[in-house]
């Protein structure tokens, strides 16, 4: 009768090693796969921040107007008068027909103010960001800039430009203002809006796309 051979110290410290090596690399691996979910997660969550703060933008840019009818005992300065389209290379405040009522019943029309610009905030991990902020106010008074909600449109972007199409130089601006007296009347026929942002390579990146404004004329007084 043979006697059975069992196991010597040296094979088992060597398939405990093997197996543990086998277990570390199989950590690692699903630890890469999980940083790789994550940072393809990250990266898709920003694009579509990025596609859907632009569609909303050009949305509500290409319904800008100004219109000629309202108040003149009220509103007897031009500068004051409750539509204008005031653009520069940073910021846009403008009246627009894009107002979404949210609340049945609700004392509102398809009218309201929107503004566009940065403002640096404290992000998540601390260290401050520059922010796109989106002002709206769905009452049209001589205040344009003052009153309604402020909210992030979105978060860390480097910078943006608006630009303005001039039909009249056939050129891009860098700024539109109906209350002056040569723009009182017209709006621009197009905008283009640039977003920078760092890219998943750590690189700035530039996000551009462009609004046609449908009503670039005044509306005039009946």
């Amino acid at each position: 009768m043979r006697r059975a051979r069992g196991f010597t110290l040296i094979e088992v410290v060597v398939a405990v090693g093997i197996t543990a090596m086998i277990g570390g690399l199989i950590a690692v691996a699903f630890q890469s796969g999980y940083r790789a979910k994550e940072l393809v997660e990250g990266e898709a969550d920003r694009y579509r921040a990025l596609r859907t703060g632009t569609d909303r933008m050009v949305r509500e840019i290409s319904a800008a107007f100004v219109s000629d009818h309202y108040d003149t005992r009220r509103y007897r300065d031009q500068n004051d008068r409750p539509t204008n389209f005031i653009g520069k290379r940073d910021r846009l405040l403008f009246t627009s027909m894009a107002h979404q009522r949210l609340y049945a019943d609700a004392k509102e029309s398809d009218q309201m103010v929107v503004e566009y610009y940065t403002k640096s905030a404290t992000g998540p991990d601390g260290k401050t960001q520059l922010n796109l902020m989106r002002r709206e106010d769905s009452i049209l008074d001589d205040r344009m800039d003052r009153g309604g909600n402020e909210d992030v449109l979105l978060e860390g972007i480097k910078r943006i430009d608006f630009t303005y199409w001039d039909s009249d130089k056939k050129d891009w601006v860098d700024e539109w203002d109906t209350r002056r007296i040569e723009k009182k009347s017209i709006l621009p026929v197009r905008v283009k809006l640039s977003i920078y942002a760092i890219d998943e390579t750590g690189r700035e990146a530039r996000y551009t796309t462009q609004a046609r404004i449908v009503l670039n004329t005044e509306i005039p007084r009946f």
